[in-house]
C-alpha cells in the first residue's frame, strides 16, 4: 500500500511573487505533501474588485470545492488571516489549519493606528489630506509599507478592509486541529499575537522558531518542516 499524499493549500502573505516559497514547497513534496500555492486575487492574481475577508473566504471555498477529502490549509501573514476566518466558517473542509506569523489580531497601539491612518488617507477614504505624491511616499516610508505602496487603488481599499477587521471574535469558533508557527523575532506580527491565537483557538499548539522573523518558512524551512511533521 502506497504512502497517502496529503493535499495542502498555501495562502501567501501580502506579496506579488511566489519566490520565497520554492524551497519550502519542495520540502513539502519530499515529506508526502501535495502543495498548491494559491494565486490570491489582487496580489498574485489580477482583479478589479475591492475585497474583504468574507469575499476571500468565499473565494477559497470555491478553490477547494472539488476536494472529496478534508485538506490542510496553511496561511502566512495576511494569508493566515484568510485561512483562519475560512476555518471558522468551514470546519467540514479543513483537516488541519497551519498559521505562520498570521495577521488578524486588532491592535490599538499608536504605531498601528498610524498605519491604518496612512492606509485610509492614501486610498482616498475619509478626508483627503494630500494629493502630493512626495508626501504620500513619505507616509509609506514612515510606516514601512512598501508593498502597500505598489498596490492598485482597489487593493489599497481591500487592505483597509482587512486591517480594520478584528479576527479575535472568530478564533474561538475554529474547531479544527490548529498548529501555530511563529518567528521569535517577528516585528510585523508580534509574538504576543501568537499567544492570543493560541489561547483563543481551543486545542491549538504553538511552536516558536527562535532565530526567525516574519517568514520562518523562508529563513528556516527545515525547522518549520520538522515542526509540521512532528505535529501530524
Amino acid at each position: 500500500m502506497g504512502i497517502m499524499i496529503k493535499k495542502i493549500y498555501i495562502l501567501h502573505g501580502w506579496t506579488y511573487s511566489f519566490d520565497k516559497w520554492q524551497t519550502f514547497s519542495d520540502l513539502l513534496k519530499q515529506n508526502g505533501f501535495d502543495p498548491v500555492i494559491l494565486k490570491i486575487p489582487g496580489l498574485t492574481e489580477k482583479t478589479d474588485l475591492v475585497w474583504d475577508i468574507q469575499k476571500y473566504s468565499d473565494w477559497l471555498s470555491k478553490k477547494i470545492k472539488d476536494e472529496k477529502e478534508k485538506v490542510f490549509i496553511l496561511g502566512h501573514s495576511n494569508g493566515g488571516r484568510i485561512a483562519a476566518y475560512f476555518a471558522a466558517e468551514h470546519p467540514e473542509k479543513v483537516q488541519k489549519l497551519i498559521l505562520i506569523d498570521s495577521a488578524g489580531i486588532y491592535h490599538k497601539e499608536l504605531f498601528i493606528q498610524l498605519k491604518r491612518f496612512v492606509f485610509k488617507t492614501v486610498s482616498g477614504i475619509g478626508k483627503k489630506l494630500t494629493s502630493s505624491e512626495a508626501l504620500k511616499n513619505f507616509m509609506y516610508y514612515l510606516v514601512g509599507e512598501h508593498d502597500y505602496q505598489k498596490a492598485s487603488p482597489n487593493m489599497k481599499l481591500s487592505m483597509v478592509n482587512l486591517t480594520h477587521h478584528d479576527l479575535t471574535p472568530f478564533l474561538p469558533k475554529i474547531k479544527v486541529p490548529t498548529l501555530i508557527i511563529w518567528g521569535g523575532n517577528d516585528k510585523i506580527t508580534p509574538i504576543s499575537d501568537a499567544k492570543i491565537m493560541n489561547e483563543l483557538i481551543n486545542g491549538s499548539k504553538l511552536e516558536i522558531v527562535k532565530n526567525s522573523r516574519h517568514s520562518p518558512f523562508y529563513t528556516n524551512p527545515e525547522e518549520v518542516m520538522e515542526i509540521i511533521n512532528n505535529d501530524i
